[in-house]
């Protein structure tokens, strides 16, 4: 499997840090950002395979972020990262698209298995995606033309 890329948010600065420089020591790619809007904004420049997501933050929160997110983006795995008082939450955001949701503080043994299946899963549909479209361009050979021209405007 590919090394993936990782986007943590959480707006805990002190755990946001520690937890980004944890996951840097396995080897990941990992950004750190401490909002949903930072998320946003970050994901509109740069691609990530798996977001670790804190569910309650200030301004747009985990579920709202996370709406966005798979609005935007809908193959990227989201983790939810939720306290005791929150697992209502992280619930929630399975719901709503979340791959899991993991409790703090998170095991990171634990949460490296999760973010390996997610990126697999991933994987797996963004394979199913390309193969499908290029059934549909073998069944549709003009289609490769049409779509040729429209690259070039």
């Amino acid at each position: 499997m590919h090394k993936f890329r990782v986007l943590v948010v959480d707006d805990e600065l002190d755990f946001l840090e520690t937890f980004v420089d944890r996951l840097k020591m396995r080897d990941l790619d990992v950004t750190g950002v401490e909002s949903g809007e930072k998320a946003l904004e970050i994901l509109d420049k740069q691609d990530f395979d798996i977001v670790i997501l804190d569910v309650k933050m200030p301004g747009i929160d985990g579920i709202e972020t996370l709406q966005e997110m798979k609005r935007r983006l809908p193959l990227m795995e989201v983790i939810m990262l939720t306290g005791h008082a929150s697992v209502e939450s992280g619930i929630e955001g399975m719901k709503l698209g979340a791959y899991d949701y993991v409790m703090k503080p998170a095991d990171i043994d634990d949460l490296m298995e999760k973010m390996r299946k997610a990126c697999e899963k991933k994987s797996i549909h963004e394979e199913k995606i390309h193969h499908a479209k290029i059934k549909e361009l073998t069944a549709h050979p003009r289609r490769v033309f049409d779509l040729m021209k429209e690259e070039e405007k």
